[in-house]
């Protein structure tokens, strides 16, 4: 007999489903000002969406680990809807929100690399990817090799260190974002390196906690470089001169 039930596609959406603590009051309000600023539509009252895409899943990522490491509960799930809510009704939540989608202590001491090491991060590298790129050559190992692999399921190679990724050496810890935790993590004390990390930060996270008023030309100019090519060796050039321009501009 032949089965004509058509293969399962790939899930549209992805779901944060969360459950906040009772207190700080403030975090809900953060939380949900987190969550408008990515896009994502309230489905019921704990659970939002997101179309199904690693910068959508990186967002939900990072907000289910703050929600743990604030004594919530979250997860992050792919989602096909078979009865109930519908993708044209889910698309209509999304349009209607109106905008564009888009801590560990402190160590004893800071880090050190063995200048010319691979380091890792996941394709389609945008805004904190290619400021820690920049951020490593320019101040941490001036012989790095970058190498772009997927989003999911890649396991590293001896010797190698991924940053901004999944179970990263490297990545977001507490509210830092990764140019931050590398700022940290290897002792570079430099005021105009902290301002460019607070752009960063503000860009990457979308919660606004710095508020600099170079943030959003930054984050067009960025967009821009984006928009333009989907090579990533080619983002890191266009995006390394736009990050010595910057931190020009602030080390005077």
């Amino acid at each position: 007999m032949n089965d004509s039930r058509a293969p399962f596609a790939q899930a549209r959406w992805l779901l944060l489903i969360h459950q906040l603590p009772p207190k700080p009051d403030y975090l809900r309000v953060k939380m949900r000002r987190r969550l408008s600023r990515m896009g994502a539509a309230l489905l019921k009252s704990t659970v939002y969406v997101l179309p199904n895409g690693a910068e959508a899943l990186e967002d939900f990522t990072w907000l289910a680990r703050e929600i743990h490491a604030a004594g919530g509960s979250a997860m992050v799930c792919e989602a096909r809807f078979v009865e109930g809510v519908g993708d044209e009704e889910i698309e209509a939540m999304l349009h209607a929100e109106s905008i564009e989608p888009s801590a560990a202590g402190d160590r004893d001491g800071p880090e050190r690399v063995t200048p010319g090491r691979t380091w890792v991060t996941r394709q389609g590298v945008f805004v904190d990817r290619i400021a820690s790129a920049w951020l490593i050559r320019r101040f941490i190992d001036p012989e790095a090799r970058f190498k772009f692999v997927p989003a999911r399921g890649y396991r590293p190679e001896p010797g190698e260190l991924r940053f901004d990724m999944f179970e990263a050496e490297y990545t977001h810890e507490g509210e830092r974002c990764t140019f931050q935790t590398l700022v940290t993590r290897f002792g570079l004390r430099d005021p105009a390196l902290s301002a460019v990390g607070e752009i960063v930060h503000d860009i990457d996270c979308k919660d606004e906690q710095f508020g600099r008023p170079e943030t959003q030309g930054v984050a067009r100019l960025l967009r821009s470089i984006a928009d333009d090519t989907d090579q990533d060796p080619e983002r890191l050039e266009r995006g390394g001169r736009l990050f010595d321009d910057l931190y020009a501009a602030f080390a005077r």
